[in-house]
């Protein structure tokens, strides 16, 4: 279905994502309006329509829709995902680290892994892009981008509103109201309402537990003059929730708490005993408030683009991490963070088959977090029932800004030659200190990195595109917040780097019913930052960021198709096949009394599933009411591992018998998933009455009740602990368009 080898048009507003025919879908992601088979990077567009009919809560239903990306909740944070697309992923809701795949949202990317995790209702169209993205985004990604375009304002009065009712108590009531004059000014206003008492069941407390209550409301006004070639929206939302934070014990007898809880509660599996809990009382308090900026002027030889971001949380959370009825891990997590992005943009073609667009970008954030941690029930210095009154307190401060650029040549008949790059700075600021002790440590770093881009692309007809790039992703360095000595607090991690190498062909037949997207890559992955537990501070070890010095390689291939049966009946597929493996991850551990280097190079990379498949079936029924939608899905995601952990050691000894090093036996089990096969399937009957439409949908998730865990931790020896993969749920929404 590609386009005949003329050069992109100019940037079109994203309003503009709408489909040529009912085959040809628009897309924005390389910051141009272009159909998504011409398009020479590996990319996945879901619109509205696949959305309602997939009755998506957030994005995390997304996970396995497109090739290699995972989407999981984590529950240690408000809104809080782990996001993986190729195996690149940044597991933990710590806002010293920017997460690895961007979640961008109308332009402006959220800053941290909290709030990437957005509600699925008010959506135009999402963008998947697989691999490094410096040359587009104002952000830099190293893994990927999740771009997200909400609706505009129609002009047109207009509503849309839903109620929806389902399992564990599950209820949401959302709506949108539009108002407008029709041709120069339009605002949009919204209120969504989410609820669950939770699936999991508390059996000391005798309730079901990990409920949550979620609000999200906002106004959108767009303000476009006729003839002027001039647009503006401002967007402003405050998103509030509150939820139990849960965690299922996975404590065993190999573990120091395993002798300090009831008999009952350890020693579990990881897969039915998670929805059974023991934890203790807590709760998390959310507020996000944001606003988006985006003004566009057209001048004809060039478009100009702003986008001003502006988002800040306050965050408040208890939560028992040893996960039994004993009180052995509970902490207080109170933090503010705020972010400042401001983008610009130009557009335009140079000379016949040459476009471009450049742009500079420039992003500011600050967090601090004050954590209080009751360690086996009590402080030495304080009452047993208290939390430590000298707490843990981080601030960070990071700056950041570039300059970057895409340009496309059509240099040949059939032939384009896309290329670009992107200068980056970065300076990261953290101090980390406890109240009874004062400062640990406290670091100032810079990090600069040029990165560029370099692609080809052939069109030989309208229905071939053969394509072939490398591009270079950089994520920046910093300082490790859970740092517990001043040596690892003032010293940074260095910034990684992914030179990945791609190729893939996009085919078309029988007059596009049939589209086939094929890509295969390798990812040389250097100086992986990880998570990594070493000796020292005042519990003995201690979590910090390094570097693995051999860092990884991933390769991959991947498939997705759409089959358009008859006008009726389409068919959607993807496939992905994915081997990793590290490369020299070696780094200190303390075994006995020695510290001694600890070799990873076995272990597996986390969320890097070997192999993911979909395959979707969308059936529409016209009747002399309205029509019927009947959509089944099938997602198949094999077992991955969460954490970076220690199944096994094996020491090295030189001849005298003294330990030199020792051998990581892989990952512990315990972190590792289940096969997992998820089955959804709706049923949505549409009623038209008169220029309004009204519609009933039935909808189950998980239908094969799959368990396994979504998220699990392993701590040094004392304790484990995971998060549970939601099982079957059901419901039922009515909702009505006018």
């Amino acid at each position: 279905m590609a386009e005949p080898p003329a050069p992109a048009p100019i940037a079109a507003p994203a309003s503009q994502q709408a489909s040529i025919d009912n085959t040809e879908i628009i897309v924005t992601a390389r910051r141009r309006s272009e159909t998504l088979q011409s398009t020479p990077v590996a990319i996945t567009a879901i619109n509205t329509a696949m959305l309602e009919n997939k009755a998506a809560v957030n994005i995390g239903d997304l996970q396995g829709t497109a090739p290699g990306l995972l989407i999981t909740q984590q529950n240690s944070g408000a809104q809080a995902a782990n996001i993986s697309i190729r195996g690149l992923t940044y597991a933990d809701i710590e806002k010293s680290q920017t997460p690895t795949v961007g979640v961008v949202v109308d332009g402006v990317t959220i800053g941290t892994n909290t709030g990437q995790l957005q509600d699925a209702f008010d959506i135009a169209q999402i963008e998947v892009l697989r691999g490094p993205q410096g040359t587009l985004f104002g952000a830099n990604t190293i893994g990927g981008v999740i771009n997200i375009t909400r609706t505009k304002p129609t002009m047109e009065p207009g509503v849309k509103a839903e109620l929806t009712y389902g399992r564990w108590n599950t209820w949401a009531a959302k709506a949108i109201v539009n108002y407008g004059d029709g041709e120069t000014w339009g605002i949009k206003g919204w209120y969504f309402h989410n609820e669950s008492d939770g699936f999991y069941r508390n059996v000391i407390r005798d309730t079901r537990a990990g409920g949550s209550k979620g609000d999200s409301y906002g106004a959108s006004v767009l303000f476009e003059p006729t003839g002027t070639g001039f647009d503006a929206q401002l967007s402003v939302e405050n998103v509030v929730q509150s939820f139990e934070p849960v965690v299922s014990n996975l404590t065993n007898s190999t573990e120091t708490f395993c002798g300090l809880i009831p008999a009952n509660e350890c020693n579990r599996n990881n897969t039915t005993d998670l929805y059974t809990v023991f934890t203790l009382p807590a709760r998390s308090k959310y507020r996000a408030p944001n606003a988006t900026l985006q003004m566009n002027y057209d001048l004809g030889a060039v478009k100009l683009s702003s986008i001003t971001g502006w988002r800040h949380s306050k965050e408040n959370q208890t939560q028992d991490f040893d996960g039994s009825s004993s009180d052995l891990y509970y902490v207080d997590r109170r933090q503010k963070y705020t972010q400042w992005s401001q983008e610009l943009r130009a557009a335009g073609n140079l000379f016949t088959g040459f476009d471009y667009v450049v742009g500079a970008y420039y992003f500011h954030s600050k967090y601090d977090l004050t954590q209080w941690t009751r360690f086996f029930g009590f402080n030495p210095s304080i009452p047993p029932t208290e939390f430590d009154r000298n707490p843990q307190t981080n601030v960070g401060k990071t700056t950041s800004y570039a300059f970057f650029g895409d340009f496309n040549w059509a240099f040949a008949d059939k032939w384009r030659l896309s290329f670009g790059g992107r200068w980056s700075h970065d300076n990261k600021k953290l101090t980390n200190s406890f109240a009874q002790t004062g400062l640990i440590g406290s670091g100032d770093a810079n990090f600069t990195k040029f990165t560029p881009k370099v692609g080809i692309d052939y069109r030989p007809n309208n229905d071939v595109m053969l394509y072939a790039s490398w591009s270079r992703g950089y994520r920046s360095g910093g300082f490790s917040p859970r740092a517990a000595t001043a040596l690892t607090a003032s010293t940074p991690f260095q910034p990684e780097t992914v030179d990945a190498y791609e190729i893939g062909a996009k085919l078309a037949a029988f007059n596009r019913k049939l589209e086939v997207n094929l890509a295969g890559y390798i990812s040389d992955y250097k100086d992986m930052q990880q998570n990594l537990t070493v000796p020292g501070g005042p519990l003995g070890n201690q979590t910090i960021t390094g570097n693995v010095p051999g860092g990884a390689m991933i390769k991959g291939i991947e498939m997705d198709a759409t089959v358009r049966i008859t006008p009726q009946l389409t068919i959607t597929a993807s496939t992905a096949y994915m081997k990793s493996h590290f490369r020299n991850f070696v780094t200190n551990g303390a075994f006995g009394t020695q510290i001694v280097p600890f070799d990873y190079s076995a272990n597996r990379l986390i969320y890097a599933p070997k192999f993911t498949s979909s395959l979707n079936a969308d059936y529409t029924v016209p009747t002399s009411f309205g029509k019927v939608v009947a959509t089944a899905g099938w997602r198949h995601i094999s077992p991955y591992d969460e954490q970076i952990s220690q199944a096994s050691l094996t020491p090295v000894t030189d001849p005298s018998g003294t330990v030199t090093g020792v051998i990581v036996g892989g990952n512990d089990p315990r972190v590792r998933t289940t096969t997992q096969d998820l089955v959804d399937a709706s049923l949505t009957v549409n009623f038209d009455i008169g220029d309004k439409e009204a519609y009933v949908r039935l909808f189950g998730r998980n239908l094969l009740n799959e368990k396994t865990t979504t998220h699990a931790f392993t701590v040094a020896g004392l304790f484990s602990f995971g998060m549970a993969l939601e099982p079957r749920t059901y419901g039922a929404t009515v909702g009505v368009k006018f």
